[in-house]
Formats: C-alpha cells, sequence, structure tokens
C-alpha cells in the first residue's frame, strides 16, 4: 500500500477517507465514520485487506455502492487515479395505441439508433373494458357489446335427488354393482361400489329493466342477457316495463344483431314507465309459482325507480326472496359517486335483496357473473 510518509492518526485518516467518499456521492452517516475509525485502529493501515474490509462493512449501506467505494479506494489508499463512470443513457418513451392490425415492428425506413428504448402501449379495449356505457359513443358501445361474447355465465350448484357412481369409494352403498363385481372374483365382493348425490347448475332468472330511466343503458344489458341465454340452458330472460315481457325465445339465437332486434321488437313499452312491483306481481303470479324461481338465482336489472306503489315492490320482493335461493340486484348507478339507495322503489326492495351490485361496465358484468355463480 502507499503509506509513505504517513505519520497521522487512524481516526483523521478515517475522517479523510470517509470526506471522499461523500464527495463521489455516496451517503456515510457519521456514526458509520467513528466505527471505520475504531476498525482502523484494531486492524492497522499496513495491510492492503484488512483496510478494504473493514471499510467495506462499516461504511456501505447498499450493494450499489460498492462500485464508487472501490474506485474511491483505490485512488485514496493506492494512488489511482479516480474513474468517473459515464451517465446512464436516458431512455426515450414512446407511447403508441395498441392495434391488433397493427404491425409491432419499426416502420420502414427508420433507423435503428432513432428507435425508441421503451414503448408503453396504450390498450383501448381494457379502457372500454371500464367505461360507463352511459358514457360510450355508439361506436364503443357496439364494440362493448361485441366483447361481452367472450363473457361465461356459470350458475351455482344444487343438489339433487339422484345418485351417481361415486369414484372416491364413499358415501351411500350401491348392493346392485357391488353383486355384479362380486360375479367376476368368485361371487367374493373384493370391492364395494357406492353412491353419492349428483349437482347441477341452478337455474338462473334474469330480469332486465327496460324504462326510460334505463334507457342509457338497457341496450348493452339487454346484449348480457343474450350472452347468458346462448351460454347456458337453464336461463331465463324477462324485461321489465309497464309489463312483465318474457325474451327466452327472442334471445335465442345465434346472431346477437339479430336475437336483439327481435328481443326490442317484442317489448311493446320499451323507454316507457316503470312499474316495478306490477311486473314482479306478474312474475310471481304466472312462472314464480310454477316453480321457475324456486331454488333460482334471480338477478333483477334496475335503477330502482318505480312509479308504481313501492308497498306493492316490496310485497312481490318478499314473496320471490322466499322460493329464490339468491336474488341479486344490478343497479348502474350504484357506480355513481355518492350515490345512496334513496329511490322509493329501491329502498323497498333493497331489504329482500342477497347481493347489491354495480352494472354500468363491461367489467362490471364480469363480476356480476361471478356474483351468479357464487
Amino acid at each position: 500500500m502507499a503509506s509513505d510518509g504517513l505519520v497521522t492518526a487512524p481516526e483523521r485518516i478515517a475522517v479523510a477517507f470517509v470526506r471522499v467518499l461523500r464527495r463521489a456521492g455516496l451517503s456515510v452517516p457519521p456514526g458509520s465514520a467513528v466505527t471505520y475509525a475504531q476498525a482502523l485502529a484494531e486492524v492497522g493501515i499496513d495491510q492492503q485487506g484488512p483496510v478494504y474490509w473493514a471499510g467495506r462493512a462499516t461504511l456501505l449501506r447498499r450493494p450499489e455502492d460498492r462500485p464508487a467505494y472501490d474506485r474511491v479506494f483505490a485512488a485514496f489508499w493506492l494512488g489511482r487515479p479516480m474513474t468517473v463512470d459515464a451517465p446512464p443513457p436516458v431512455e426515450e418513451v414512446l407511447i403508441v395505441e395498441d392495434d391488433a392490425e397493427g404491425d409491432a415492428g419499426p416502420e420502414a425506413g427508420e433507423d435503428e439508433d432513432q428507435r425508441p428504448s421503451l414503448v408503453v402501449r396504450y390498450s383501448p379495449t381494457e379502457v372500454l373494458r371500464h367505461k360507463d356505457f352511459g358514457a360510450c359513443s355508439p361506436e364503443e358501445l357496439a364494440e362493448t357489446r361485441r366483447m361481452m361474447s367472450d363473457l361465461r355465465l356459470t350458475a351455482a350448484l344444487r343438489r339433487t335427488r339422484r345418485l351417481r357412481r361415486s369414484r372416491r369409494r364413499r358415501g351411500r352403498p350401491d348392493p346392485r354393482r357391488t353383486v355384479r363385481m362380486a360375479l367376476r372374483t368368485g361371487a367374493e365382493p373384493v370391492r364395494r361400489a357406492h353412491l353419492e348425490p349428483s349437482w347441477r347448475p341452478r337455474r338462473v332468472v334474469l330480469l332486465c329493466d327496460v324504462s326510460g330511466s334505463m334507457e342509457p343503458y338497457a341496450r348493452a344489458l339487454l346484449r348480457f342477457l343474450h350472452v347468458a341465454v346462448m351460454g347456458r340452458g337453464r336461463v331465463e330472460a324477462f324485461a321489465l316495463g309497464t309489463r312483465l315481457t318474457r325474451l327466452t325465445r327472442q334471445l335465442s339465437g345465434h346472431d346477437p344483431d339479430v336475437a336483439l332486434a327481435a328481443a326490442a321488437g317484442a317489448v311493446a313499452d320499451w323507454s316507457g314507465g316503470t312499474r316495478l312491483g306490477d311486473g314482479l306481481r306478474a312474475f310471481n303470479d304466472r312462472f314464480g309459482a310454477r316453480g321457475m324461481a324456486r331454488g333460482a338465482v334471480v338477478v333483477i336489472l334496475s335503477d330502482g325507480w318505480d312509479r308504481g306503489d313501492p308497498a306493492v315492490l316490496g310485497a312481490e320482493m318478499a314473496r320471490l326472496s322466499r322460493v329464490a335461493h339468491r336474488v341479486v340486484w344490478v343497479n348502474p348507478l350504484k357506480a355513481t359517486p355518492g350515490y345512496a339507495p334513496l329511490a322509493r322503489g329501491m329502498a323497498a326492495a333493497l331489504p329482500y335483496v342477497d347481493n347489491f351490485v354495480e352494472g354500468h361496465s363491461l367489467a362490471s358484468l364480469e363480476e356480476l357473473s361471478e356474483v351468479i355463480g357464487a
């Protein structure tokens, strides 16, 4: 080590070394300098290794400071010239719109050195998933309805009275199959068969409000009804306005445009008034008593604005909740900041609702699908 003419105390050497480290950009607390001076007093300043590791152990706080420490140590203790690293290159960030039909490669004639080092892509599809249906343009609404084809509606399962073969060898004994298998082993029941309960999806009933107050959301929600009817076999769809209209047959077509046009043509009171209580009474009398709502997941898509008597709506919701497995109310206005269910119809129905969720965007409908299948 270069220690010719070095007659100062270890404490002064430690202070000088720490001062150079701080000029190089390292953050060294005062207490670390004292600890380093004490370490130099113990190991001495005659050997390079102990001096180097004493500083590494007491003065460094971050692994990324080690290169700077090595440079300062070589200059201070070994007399080598101080080298300065070149500043890191600044990354150029280019924000582009993510187009599924576009080419992700560079443009023709673009110089290799002129390309940005970092490209951040903006996806309009992800933005559209969270955009309110009421704020969408006609083109965005059409694109949202097209994106709904990827939704998958799954319903909760219910236990049936039928029994099926158990592969886990537990449950109720199955004497018939046990005897049949024993015939293959000389009448010895080597293996015993069992039966277990079978499960099937619950029926899903969708009641969509098509009144004037629901006009910004009704067509998008009707597309959700179409996806649900096409995706599963035990889904029933209805429209609620001043009357009840069954739309299951109209929404059974594979072409969404044809199906939605047929459904809109079947609803005579589209964008009219709202009598949710009378509509639910018609559903309970004509379909609920027949068993369509019994044990089913009933989903009501409405903002809760009702021109009828709220007492009627409350009574019919009570009837419905007694036979349905679960009642889900989807209110597009729930996502509005500061929303409170103060409408008379919503306030009357809410005590009989099991799940109160949003329904203003594609992302909220995806969450609704999970709630239905919970």
